[in-house]
């Protein structure tokens, strides 16, 4: 007698007209630690912001200056990048948004270290949740680089969060069925599924190098 097996949930899919899977299904361990670190940061870097936010409005009431310990020169200055305009796009300060968002992923991410299961149509909206951030978060390292003209390092911490979150999210569906694709690329986001957050690191990580070359270099 031939047994069979059904594949776990984290296992990727291998044939080419894989249906789609509707069920609820859990998540591995490596992923779920992935959100609740990820989601951890960005709310450790949300905090602080909205912190020092609330700091330098303080300070601003008594005609006193604050001098930021994240304000290390002229290009790495959260306090430049706190008082611009960009920085409460949506008419109160951006950080509160992270708050509770990164606190989301946080929650999710221990709900599946304790067993949970979530339904196809939870996993594409957090996809599209997390594909909002990463845009929201491109617009802003575009402003920062080239409006603003400088660094915050805990809004650095929090692109990064979300850049991680965002693609393992997305490996994650694709091999799970969630988001259609073909057999060769869910076999490449299982074996290579560090390639595209590295390279995409490493954009940013050349755009900030190239942006101030000669102030490096200096």
């Amino acid at each position: 007698m031939t047994m069979t097996t059904a594949p776990r949930d984290d296992q990727a899919r291998t044939d080419e007209d894989a249906p789609v899977r509707r069920g609820a299904v859990g998540a591995g361990r490596a992923y779920a630690l992935l959100l609740v670190i990820t989601g951890l940061a960005g709310v450790l870097a949300s905090w602080v912001i909205t912190v020092d936010k609330i700091r330098l409005l303080e300070a601003k009431l008594v005609g006193d200056t604050l001098d930021m310990a994240c304000d290390l020169n002229p290009i790495v200055s959260c306090g430049d990048v706190m008082e611009s305009a960009q920085a409460e796009v949506f008419g109160f300060p951006n950080p509160v948004l992270g708050l509770v968002t990164y606190g989301i992923v946080v929650c999710v991410g221990m709900s599946l270290l304790a067993g949970a299961s979530f339904p196809r149509w939870y996993w594409l909206t957090m996809n599209a949740g997390m594909l909002f951030g990463v845009g929201f978060c491109t617009w802003l390292m575009y402003q920062s680089l080239y409006n603003i003209g400088a660094l915050c390092l805990w809004c650095n911490l929090a692109w990064l969060a979300t850049l991680l979150m965002f693609w393992y999210t997305t490996f994650r569906n694709i091999r799970n069925g969630f988001l259609p694709a073909p057999s060769w690329l869910r076999n490449g986001v299982a074996e290579f599924h560090w390639v595209v957050p590295t390279v995409h690191i490493g954009i940013i990580g050349m755009l900030i190098l190239t942006r101030w070359w000669s102030f490096w270099t200096s």
